[in-house]
Parts: structure tokens; C-alpha cells; sequence
């Protein structure tokens, strides 16, 4: 990888990830709405909203891998989401397609899977079961990574991040929480690994109260640095501010969850 595209780069996880990737690459081609503060020399940026198909063209021209943070982080209108979530990660990976691209890192979410209940643990073989149309987004972008695999010859490494943050916040965030550090070691695996056709790990450092099983990631020869239990002082004494409700604190989607929930909380999940 000489050449590597970055979208969202001027978003909270992308601005962190730029400081850790600058040197490993040749150079680093940051995307998004809006051009990203101090540009350094190795870096370059392509203004591109993700749901103008001929901007993403522009910005996935002569690149090698792409790591595709872009999009909306969070619940919003549906109408936003479709454009930013559903329509620009497939203009995302039809215009790398179509440049001859190779190595996508997809980054999805932890809330493929938020509502399962937070007594359960697994790996990335159990049935998605998305916290809300944001869960939702990300689970297509995941399907649509495996098409383009598949079908294309690409090879795509999907990351079900938990939570990027200098430090973990309460206690659930002890199980999902990563470091930039250890999220930026997954991104250079999938888009160096030679193993790698499609491949989904989930993005959480080495946490003990974690509730994914990860052995794919470190079959794949992740090694995390950090751990959230380091911490666990400074999440207990946050957590005792934190607001909660019934369904937030059953499912690992949390407020994603009980967002608009109307449904029934024993059946949920199950």
C-alpha cells in the first residue's frame, strides 16, 4: 500500500486515525464535506460528499486501499442516512470497482448486533440483529462488501467498531471500548493482510468484560495494545452519572435501542 484513501477524515475517528497512519504510507488521500485542519505534506484531500457518484470517483482515482470511515455515526433522519449510509457506500464501492481498487477496510458498527442482550457472547457468525436504521446501514454496507468480494475480486476487511475514545466512558464501554492505536493496527491488517478475501473482526481493544469473541482478529495477527480494565476506575466513576432506562441497559445497542422502542422487551433480542 502506497497510496491509501481515507474517507470521513475530518470526522472524530478519522482525525485521530491520520496522527497514528502518517509515515506508514507514501501518502494519505483524506475525503470528506469538509477539508480537515493542518494537512500535512504526505497528505493530500478530495472534497467528496459520498452520495455524488462522480466526487467519489475523483476520489478513489489511483489509490491502492481505501478505509472508509464516511457516513453518519449516528441515528438520524432516514432520508440522510439513505444518502450518506446506503447510497455512499455503494457509490463508495462501485467507483473503487470500477478503478481497479483491491483492499476496502469497511468501517461498521458494533450495532449490527445491538440487540442482542449484554449476557451473550459470540463471534461475527450469529445473525445480525441491528439496533436501529443506523445498525441497519451498516449491516448493508457489510452484505455489500461481501457482493464486491465475491463477485468483483476485491478484498474487504469489515471493522465492527465499539467505541473510539481516549478512554472507556462507563461500564459498557469497558466492553466495547478502542483505542485509535488498536484500531488503526486493524485498518493496516486489512488492507495488508495477504489472507484476506472478506473478512468481518470486531473493533474493541483487549477488554476483559468484552462480550464479542474475537479470534478472528488475532488469527489475522491483531495484537492489541491497550485494555479497558486499565480504566476501570475512571468508567466506574463516570458510570454513577450515566443515564440509563430498561432497554438501554439490557441490549448492547444501549440507547440505540431504546430509541422510538414501542416493542416488547422480553421478546426483543431472543
Amino acid at each position: 500500500m502506497k497510496r491509501v484513501l481515507l474517507t470521513g477524515a475530518a470526522g472524530g475517528v478519522g482525525t485521530r486515525l491520520r496522527k497514528i497512519l502518517r509515515g506508514r504510507f507514501d501518502s494519505l488521500v483524506l475525503s470528506d464535506v469538509r477539508k480537515p485542519d493542518d494537512l500535512a505534506p504526505d497528505e493530500a484531500f478530495v472534497q467528496a460528499d459520498l452520495a455524488d457518484f462522480d466526487a467519489v470517483s475523483d476520489a478513489v482515482r489511483s489509490v491502492d486501499g481505501i478505509i472508509h470511515l464516511g457516513g453518519l455515526p449516528y441515528e438520524y433522519e432516514w432520508e440522510r442516512m439513505l444518502q450518506a449510509n446506503i447510497v455512499g457506500t455503494y457509490n463508495l464501492f462501485e467507483a473503487a470497482h470500477r478503478a481497479g481498487v483491491k483492499r476496502v477496510v469497511f468501517a461498521s458498527s458494533n450495532q449490527v448486533v445491538g440487540f442482542y442482550t449484554r449476557d451473550r457472547r459470540f463471534g461475527t457468525d450469529v445473525p445480525v440483529r441491528p439496533s436501529s436504521r443506523y445498525g441497519v446501514t451498516k449491516a448493508f454496507g457489510e452484505s455489500l462488501a461481501a457482493l464486491y468480494c465475491d463477485k468483483h475480486g476485491m478484498r474487504a476487511l469489515c471493522i465492527r467498531i465499539g467505541r473510539v475514545a481516549d478512554l472507556p466512558e462507563d461500564v459498557r464501554r469497558l466492553a466495547l471500548w478502542i483505542s485509535a492505536e488498536d484500531l488503526a493496527q486493524l485498518m493496516c491488517i486489512g488492507l495488508e493482510h495477504p489472507d484476506i478475501h472478506y473478512d468481518i473482526v470486531y473493533g474493541v481493544s483487549n477488554n476483559e468484560r468484552g462480550w464479542y469473541d474475537n479470534s478472528r482478529a488475532y488469527a489475522l495477527g491483531y495484537r492489541p495494545k491497550d485494555r479497558a480494565e486499565d480504566h476501570v476506575e475512571q468508567a466506574m466513576e463516570r458510570q454513577k452519572a450515566a443515564a440509563s432506562d430498561p432497554v438501554s441497559a439490557k441490549f448492547m445497542g444501549a440507547k440505540l435501542c431504546s430509541l422510538e422502542f414501542d416493542g416488547d422487551i422480553e421478546r426483543a433480542g431472543s
